[in-house]
């Protein structure tokens, strides 16, 4: 019989852990206890690099001790990691937060979802990971309005709010129910696995190009929207409570990716990537001419609606080009070379914004045409692949 209530208690875990009440002001939290936005980014990097290296580790002792412990784990780390932000002063206190975050992200990689997946029935299962992200939006922009409307400017009194609300999280970990039995015979298997699997990956040259393309407009689009649109805002006026209001608009648009398959049927996979790349290059290019208000805002809206609907079509299409059994391993492989390429963005974004604001941005406009291009490079081969399987299959067809 299925664990039902574990559902209910990771949608509730989902919305608390969705609190973030600093969010819309993360960046000027951070500057305000005394580090540079270069210094943010770099921050950024090395949680990526930790991410990257523990994310097999975890997966592997997950599988071993199951996944309630990983998962009770995990949310003690994340409550952990919320009280050294709160208290943070200067680069060490935020690495060290950001160190046991790296942790928490690349524990939980999987866990959750199989939670979920064991705990409900096989033909409801995605209605309830749909459900399970809508909750963790939900609960960003009830903290978000809280900030705007209660907090406004008390950055301290955000962070404490945090702390209690994944405190209570992991508290309710507790009550899961394991749902996996744990067997430690794979883990040489899985490690032999990954092993082979990058191999192959490695050899798809094309197929990386595709994935740094991909990882050009994830990272502009995180940078953009979660650190360097607080910036931007602070140029144009506005105020912390203003900046509150519009973070819950923006995160409000983010649930518009929902029309990303039927989209992408109406005008095909490539146009629609051409047109939302077009959209990030032009949204960048806006926010680095600009002082107006409204017209940072809209440009931040397009920013995260063409990031919104990408998403779901760019999963499809890595799904699509799986070359192994071993589905869940090569889209974390996938997911590796990704946030690899994202280092090294993030630093030159972080080096920018300390000079000038406006040249992160005009930078943003310039990668994202970048891998404009390589989506397009990889296409093009992929197609010419395709007509070469096509007429290989026709040769060896005897003719009538």
């Amino acid at each position: 019989m299925k664990p039902k209530r574990n559902i209910w208690l990771m949608y509730t875990i989902a919305i608390l852990q969705g609190m973030v009440f600093y969010g819309p002001v993360a960046t000027l939290y951070r500057q305000s206890a005394g580090i540079t936005v270069y210094q943010i980014t770099v921050i950024e990097s090395i949680s990526l690099v930790l991410s990257i290296m523990l994310e097999l580790p975890w997966g592997i002792v997950a599988d071993r001790i199951g996944y309630k412990k990983s998962m009770l784990c995990c949310c003690t780390l994340y409550f952990l990691s919320k009280i050294v932000f709160w208290k943070a002063e200067g680069f060490g206190a935020f690495l060290a937060e950001r160190i046991l975050l790296s942790i928490v992200i690349s524990g939980l990689s999987g866990v959750d979802n199989s939670i979920l997946y064991l705990s409900c029935d096989k033909d409801e299962s995605q209605k309830v990971f749909g459900i399970y992200n809508n909750l963790q939006t939900s609960g960003l922009i009830f903290a978000s309005a809280v900030y705007s409307l209660v907090i406004k400017d008390d950055y301290r009194a955000a962070g404490f709010l945090t702390v209690c609300s994944y405190g209570i999280a992991a508290i309710i970990a507790f009550w899961l129910v394991e749902v996996k039995s744990t067997d430690c015979k794979r883990e040489k298997e899985v490690i032999g696995d990954y092993t082979k699997l990058i191999k192959q990956v490695l050899k798809s040259k094309y197929l990386i190009l595709f994935l740094m393309g991909i990882a050009l407009f994830n990272e502009t689009h995180q940078t953009i929207t979660v650190f360097l649109n607080q910036l931007q805002y602070v140029k144009c006026g506005l105020t912390d409570a203003a900046i509150g209001y519009i973070y819950i608009g923006v995160t409000l648009v983010g649930l518009l990716g929902a029309f990303s398959e039927k989209l992408t049927r109406m005008l095909g996979a490539m146009k629609f990537s051409l047109v939302l790349y077009g959209a990030a290059v032009m949204a960048c290019t806006i926010l680095g001419m600009t002082n107006n208000a409204c017209l940072s805002v809209g440009s931040v809206v397009i920013l995260r609606l063409s990031f919104s609907l990408f998403q779901p079509l760019q999963m499809e299409l890595q799904n699509k080009h799986v070359i192994s059994q071993n589905r869940a391993t090569e889209l974390s492989i996938n997911s590796v070379i990704i946030n690899s390429t994202g280092i090294g963005t993030n630093l030159i974004y972080g080096k920018l914004a300390d000079y000038n604001i406006s040249f992160a941005m005009l930078a943003g406009s310039l990668l994202c045409f970048v891998g404009l291009l390589l989506i397009v490079l990889w296409q093009t081969k992929y197609n010419q692949t395709k007509c070469k399987q096509s007429k290989y299959k026709e040769s060896i067809i005897p003719s009538k």
